[in-house]
């Protein structure tokens, strides 16, 4: 039986196993809203679905920008240098996401679903062909980087260059970082986000594409991104700098583990891939599940402007509030048998993998989910069935719930 003695939901080689679900499940029932033990500073464990729904909406009282995301506090010096639109509260907020929109609306990524479809496409027909592969780096890694990068504009021959950097920003979550000098890096790490050399690599590779683009204008979004205006304003360097890492990051390693976690879930329980591939309505309903059953994002941060409470709980003003979705996306008041992947669950209430709707809902949960969809029609199409040939192999950390291999047969026509 857990008691709060021993509740532990930092260690990065925690998640190693998996989710901790039946710790989150404890402190839903016994200890919602948890006073946690941190080296940097005691924090609020938030776990269950409606308080996460409060903490996420009103960002007035829950700010992102006042210290950030992160667990660990930062200097004003590195907030200044690493705040992104993740770490800003409306009206910047705002201001950001108005410019960075256009290329993520619903109309605009239905647009890319060609490109993607063909690139899915690819890497299944050629898994297919290999008798032992690894999933990670045969489908669901190249998948959505090789995406990104094509509606970035980042060409081609340097998409395993944005790979490797985004792999070290995940390495940069578990107390293993680069070098500090890696990259020719000789910023201050406190400065980079993730606390990564790799941080400041995709910050010059995308100020170089992004002076590029204001000179030569081309159709993708870096070029999107440097020349939209609002008000007349532009974005600032830093502030694409940090738009273009975020996008990167976000755009690769997100998506990669919603589908590497899919994936692992569908041979563990391949009745739910038949399922699906018999009723092809249930189409909408295994994305969505893919996504909540992954929860690529473990937790957020928030910092609190005022004294206030949550479910009872006094929260003082500066105290750390940080909100589990590898808990919330798992609670039984709102999801009924939640340990089970099942791709007829219905989409109603929604999972808070993209965060709560409101000023921070996800930009690119479109886009993400437009992938998974394109996979699983592709996968369906060729009716593609996996069988496991080895251990799943989890990322080593406490923000990211990825998976580094996932050794599997695929097989066509079963």
């Amino acid at each position: 039986m857990t008691t709060t003695e021993a509740i532990n939901i930092v260690d990065p080689a925690i998640y190693e196993q998996g989710i901790p679900h039946e710790t989150f499940r404890w402190m839903r029932h016994n200890a919602p809203v948890y006073r946690h033990e941190y080296a940097d500073g005691d924090f609020w464990a938030v776990t269950r679905y409606n308080d996460i729904i409060q903490v996420t909406r009103d960002w007035e009282t829950f700010s992102s920008a006042k210290k950030m995301v992160n667990l660990w506090d930062l200097s004003d010096e590195a907030m200044e240098a690493r705040r992104s639109i993740i770490e800003s509260d409306p009206p910047i907020h705002a201001r950001l996401r108005k410019l960075a929109m256009p290329p993520f609306t619903l109309r605009k990524v239905a647009d890319y679903e060609a490109a993607t479809r063909k690139i899915a496409g690819t890497l299944l027909d050629a898994a297919v062909n290999d008798s032992n592969v690894d999933l990670v780096t045969a489908i669901s890694s190249p998948l959505p980087i090789q995406v990104i990068v094509n509606i970035l504009g980042v060409p081609s021959e340097d998409t395993a260059y944005m790979v490797e950097l985004s792999d070290h920003l995940v390495e940069g979550t578990t107390g293993e970082p680069l070098v500090p000098d890696a990259y020719g890096n000789k910023t201050p790490l406190e400065l980079l986000p993730f606390n990564s050399p790799a941080a400041f690599a995709l910050f010059e590779y995308g100020r170089k594409l992004g002076d590029e683009r204001r000179a030569n204008p081309h159709d993708d979004v870096v070029s999107t991104l440097v020349h939209s205006q609002v008000d007349g304003e532009h974005l600032t360097e830093t502030e694409f700098a940090n738009f273009f890492q975020v996008l990167v990051f976000a755009g690769n390693e997100t998506t990669r583990t919603a589908i590497s976690n899919g994936l692992h879930a569908f041979m563990d329980n391949p009745e739910q891939l038949q399922k699906f591939y018999d009723n092809p309505d249930l189409l909408e309903n295994a994305v969505e599940e893919i996504i909540r059953y992954a929860t690529p994002v473990l937790h957020f941060r928030r910092t609190a402007t005022k004294d206030t409470e949550i479910a009872g709980n006094p929260i003082a003003a500066g105290d750390k509030v940080v909100m589990w979705y590898a808990s919330s996306n798992f609670d039984e008041e709102f999801f009924e048998n939640p340990l089970k992947f099942d791709v007829s669950r219905p989409t109603r209430p929604k999972h808070l993998a993209f965060g709560a709707q409101g000023p921070h809902h996800c930009i690119g949960a479109s886009l993400a989910r437009l992938e998974i969809k394109i996979l699983l029609e592709e996968m369906r199409k060729r009716r593609i069935f996996m069988e496991r040939t080895g251990n799943i192999v989890r990322t080593r950390s406490n923000f990211v719930n990825g998976v580094l291999s996932l050794p599997a047969r695929v097989k066509q026509g079963g």
